[in-house]
Formats: C-alpha cells, structure tokens, sequence
C-alpha cells in the first residue's frame, strides 16, 4: 500500500481528518475564490456611497456634537483596519447634504443589492439548488433588499454598542475589562445572528436554523479573529508604509481586507453545507485523477452538481458512475464538431 493510499484509508476512517478534507474539496468543487470574489467587487462598490450616507446623517443628526460624531465613525470603521484610520484622520467636520445623502443612498442600495444578489448565487451554487428552483429576477432581488435593511439595522446596532463601550468603559461602575469584554460577545452574539439569517434566507431551500447554527457560529469567530489579527497587522506594518503605498496600497489593502471577508462566508457555508448533507469523507485523490474508487460522499456530491444545472422543472438528469462503461456520443463535448484541448473528437 502506497503513501496516498495510507492516508486516503486514515481520513475515512477518521471524521476529524476527513471533514475537513471534504471542505476544502467541495470549496475547490464550488469555485470558492471566484463566488468570493465576486461578493468583492460589490461590497467594494458599497463601501464608499455607506460611507457617505454617514457621514452626511452625522452632519444631520448630530451637528453640535463633534466628538461623538468622531466616536461613530471610528466604530463603524473598526471592520476595516486599514480605511478606518485613514480616513478618520482626513475627514475635518461633518455637514448635512441633501444631495451626497441621496446620492449615498442610491449607490449603497445598488452595492447592497449586489452583494445579496451575489450572495444569493453562492449560497445556491453551494448547496446544488437547481436552476429551476432558484427564484426569478424580482424575487429574489425583492428578497435582496429586505435583507439589506434587516442587516443593516443590525450593523447600527453593533455600532452603536461599539461607540457605546469606548465611550462609557471609563465611566460605568465595572471594570473596564468586564465592559470590553461584554461588549465583544454581545457583539458576537449580534454577528452569529446576522449570519444565521444570511444563511437561512438566501438560500433558495427550506433550512433549519440548526443546519446554519454551526457554519454561523465559525462565521462569527472567524470574522472576529480576522478584525483583530487585520488590525494588528495594518497597524504594524502597512501603515507604517503609507507614504510608500498611498492611496494605492489603502484601496488594495481594502479589497484583499473585504475578499477575506467574502472567503469567511463563502467557506462558512461549505462547512454548513458538508455537515447537513453528509459530504464526507471524500476519496484522497478524486479531485486529480479519473483512477480512483469514489466514496458514497463523493457520488452525492457529483450527483448534485449534475443535478443543480437543470434549468426546467421537467428536466431530468441523470448521473451513472461506471469507469468500465463506453463512452456514449455527446459524453465528451456537448456539442458536435467542438474539439477539447486534448484534441479528441466528439464521437457524434
């Protein structure tokens, strides 16, 4: 018996080998980087029109009160360690405009939207929802913008508690570690919530709340890990080569900030989907190679991936697994007369 074959036998029979393994192969499966990647791009495209819906209902709100105005920003910015900063030491004073506000509003509806909507379809790629079953346009776009207004009241509310533990830590009748440390698991607890209703919702399948409980709760940890290892890492190295970087080395460091953010939900989801569905263990080397013995999770896996790209509730697929069956007309390319990079022809 062979290396791989030693360690293929040890996952299987080890759960805590290969779930894991099982994970990374449906994340590789489902194109994990690029569904990430593209909750990037609008979450990037959300960013600055929120920022400046804040800034201008700061210069509304609380015009005669400078400091606290400051204290909000710097709450709602602590997600990104790199902009926050930035950003807090240029912006001078806050006023009111009509027009920056609903121009802020516009954009923010418009990258909100586009990061449920992408959302939307990573969530169904993860789990194998047919393309039938997935809702229409309008729906799911009216789906979208509820969500956007439930999550974003809960983002005022983790602010608002953030802003409320700097500002007050110091004078509360408790020590200040106790209030730190209070408000970060409630702010936990808030996150762990947002992402089991990101979780419930956008997928296009009736979910438990315990399905989602668990890839919620990681999603939760890992989001706050990655807050606190950015902050730490911004504040030692890549501000310190700011005049080096710039404007440029900000905006980079922003869309890598929010791209690892997007893999957290992305990855989140795999687990939650690998777990419901009993994806696991996987064959060592069935992402490599045709020569391999597949595992009951891996034909459940390429069974719903065939399954997924039916667009019609009438369509039916069906998915075989014999290695010793002849190949059949179409089987190679689907169409005729199409050639694949190894130059073998459809047989057609």
């Amino acid at each position: 018996m062979g290396v791989a074959a030693r360690l293929d036998a040890f996952q299987t029979r080890h759960p805590a080998a290969g779930f894991p393994l099982a994970v990374v192969y449906k994340f590789v499966d489902d194109r994990g980087p690029h569904l990430a990647a593209l909750i990037t791009y609008y979450g990037f495209v959300s960013l600055f029109p929120l920022l400046l819906v804040l800034t201008s209902a700061l210069g509304f709100l609380l015009e005669d009160d400078p400091a606290l105005q400051q204290r909000i920003l710097e709450s709602a910015l602590s997600d990104f360690p790199l902009l926050g900063p930035a950003l807090v030491e240029n912006i001078g004073t806050f006023r009111g405009s009509g027009a920056a506000l609903a121009i802020g509003v516009l954009g923010s509806l418009y990258g909100g939207l586009g990061v449920m909507q992408a959302a939307q379809a990573a969530l169904n790629r993860i789990y194998a929802v047919p393309r039938f079953a997935q809702p229409n346009p309008l729906l799911s776009r009216l789906r979208s913008l509820l969500l956007v207004l439930v999550l974003g009241v809960a983002a005022i509310l983790s602010t608002g508690l953030t802003a409320f533990v700097s500002a007050f830590s110091d004078t509360l009748p408790v020590p200040g570690p106790l209030v730190t440390a209070v408000g970060t698991l409630t702010g936990l607890a808030i996150n762990v919530g947002i992402f089991l209703v990101l979780y419930q919702v956008l997928t296009a399948r009736r979910l438990d709340w315990r399905n989602v409980a668990v890839g919620a709760a990681i999603a939760a940890v890992l989001w706050e890990l990655l807050h606190v290892l950015g902050a730490y890492y911004f504040g030692t190295y890549v501000m310190r080569s700011s005049d080096v970087y710039g404007v440029f080395g900000v905006i980079l460091g922003l869309v890598v900030w929010i791209y690892l953010q997007a893999l957290v939900v992305v990855l989140a989801a795999e687990i939650n989907v690998v777990r419901h569905r009993r994806l696991y263990p996987r064959s060592l080397l069935t992402p490599f190679t045709d020569d391999v013995e597949l595992t009951r999770a891996d034909v459940r896996a390429y069974t719903g991936y065939a399954r997924s790209e039916r667009y019609k509730g009438f369509q039916r697929v069906e998915a075989t697994f014999r290695k010793d069956a002849p190949p059949r007309p179409g089987d190679v390319e689907g169409f005729p007369g199409d050639v694949p990079r190894d130059g073998a022809r459809d047989q057609r």
